[in-house]
């Protein structure tokens, strides 16, 4: 099944620019409304969105869509991606929908969509969309079009769910704490959730002015943060990105923990208390080897999926795990949220904190990373890079060269126009040159 519109999550592009255009919008939420409302029955929609300037257009043209097929829309503002899982299950609502590019800058945008369950839909539903936006769609009669009403209390909903993941009984009462929202999503929520449990808040990137979100903040570009907690003499820093959905962690010491490193701490401290399901921790091709070989110290499993957080919870749903997530940051935990939630997942780390009375460096150094390296080459539209000759040959020889003594991962973005070319290896002089000689026969073929 090959869809032509819909990415690893998502659509997704630069803003007015096809396919993130008004006339797109409006058109995928027509589709997207006769893909829903099947009958003759009141129907919903919960449309959420980011910080981005192009946020109001998207949100409009999309509400025109939905509501000219007979749904009822009912606009958050802006709220994180988890959030709109949780709103949209929670409001008996038929689809969910995010408008986000979640990490990217802010002249990109996305349009990500929710089922009844809260969970992203599927590959197949979002073939069947992506069938019918091609077709004729008959719009609803006069005395049927849908209503739009705004829910001015969802970040009060939001706030209060978040707090009742927090261990009950826990205060973060004494813990300074660097929250970076990335000019996002959850620029309001993030810090009033941290006040709320005690800490002393430390808040960055709460200025959205539509053009900001992710730019020199947040998860993706963790150094102001980082020399913020040192300055501050914090206990822990907090990095989320644009739509809330991701996390890095910083310890006291500035250092970064990703979400590998993250992964490693819950799973170990569930599969303690029991509440590990099935043994397993699920990730993608990305997460490093050092955490499949500290999961086997600690007689775990890592089950793989390809890379795409949507990936993660649908093999953590097919076999009935509840803890998963990506290197990126998504980290999944399906006892709390229906996709990856980075605020939860603080949270978690900070209980863990509180619980264990040791600092964030110890907390977040779980295993020794296998040298890994990573460079993405932009290529333009219409390039195949990766079906050229040279570069078919160049990573041929990179496998042979690794042989069982490291791992090599070519792929193409599903968000973004780029080839990632990813390894790891022990010996880093070799691993320079393997990622040195791919990236090089990528450019020239691009």
């Amino acid at each position: 099944m090959v869809r032509k519109l819909f990415g690893t999550d998502g659509v997704r592009g630069r803003a007015n620019t096809y396919p993130m255009t008004a006339d797109m919008a409006l058109k995928l939420g027509a589709a997207a409304g006769r893909y829903f409302r099947q009958d003759g029955n009141e129907h919903r929609v919960v449309i959420g969105k980011d910080t981005r300037r192009s946020g109001y257009m998207l949100e409009n043209a999309l509400t025109a869509g939905l509501t000219s097929t007979g749904m009822n829309v009912f606009p958050v503002g802006p709220m994180p991606t988890p959030a709109i899982g949780l709103l949209t299950r929670s409001m008996r609502a038929d689809c969910g929908v995010m408008i986000s590019a979640s990490h990217n800058p802010h002249y990109d945008n996305g349009i990500k969509f929710f089922g009844p369950d809260g969970f992203k839909l599927s590959d197949e539903a979002e073939h069947e969309i992506e069938r019918l936006l091609e077709s004729d769609i008959i719009p609803a009669q006069p005395q049927n079009i849908g209503r739009a009403k705004r829910i001015d209390d969802a970040r009060g909903r939001y706030v209060e769910r978040a707090k009742a993941t927090f261990p009950h009984g826990l205060r973060l009462d004494g813990l300074k704490v660097v929250i970076d929202c990335a000019n996002g999503a959850a620029y309001r929520v993030a810090p009033e959730i941290l006040w709320e449990l005690g800490a002393e808040v430390i808040a960055m990137g709460v200025s959205p002015d539509g053009f900001n979100i992710n730019e020199g903040c947040g998860s993706t570009d963790t150094a102001a943060a980082a020399a913020r907690v040192v300055s501050e003499g914090a206990d822990i820093g907090i990095c989320l990105d644009g739509d809330a959905d991701r996390v890095m962690v910083i310890d006291e010491h500035g250092t970064v923990a990703d979400g590998d490193q993250i992964m490693a701490l819950l799973a170990s401290r569930w599969a303690a208390s029991g509440q590990l399901k099935g043994g397993a921790l699920v990730a993608t091709v990305m997460s490093n080897l050092g955490l499949d070989r500290f999961l086997q110290s600690q007689s775990l499993r890592l089950e793989r999926t390809s890379v795409g957080d949507r990936y993660v919870v649908a093999a953590m749903r097919e076999h009935g795990y509840n803890l998963g997530g990506e290197q990126s940051g998504h980290i999944v935990m399906t006892d709390h949220a229906t996709t990856g939630d980075g605020l939860l997942a603080g949270l978690q780390f900070l209980a863990a904190m509180v619980q264990t009375g040791q600092a964030a460096s110890t907390l977040s150094r779980q295993f020794e990373p296998v040298p890994q390296k990573l460079e993405n080459v932009r290529f333009g539209a219409g390039k195949q890079p990766l079906n050229d000759a040279t570069v078919q040959e160049a990573i041929a020889e990179a496998e042979r060269a690794l042989g069982n003594h490291g791992r090599l991962l070519i792929r193409k973005s599903g968000t973004e126009p780029l080839i990632r070319v990813m390894a790891e290896c022990e010996d880093e002089v070799q691993l320079d040159q393997i990622v040195r000689t791919i990236v090089g026969a990528v450019e020239r073929a691009v």
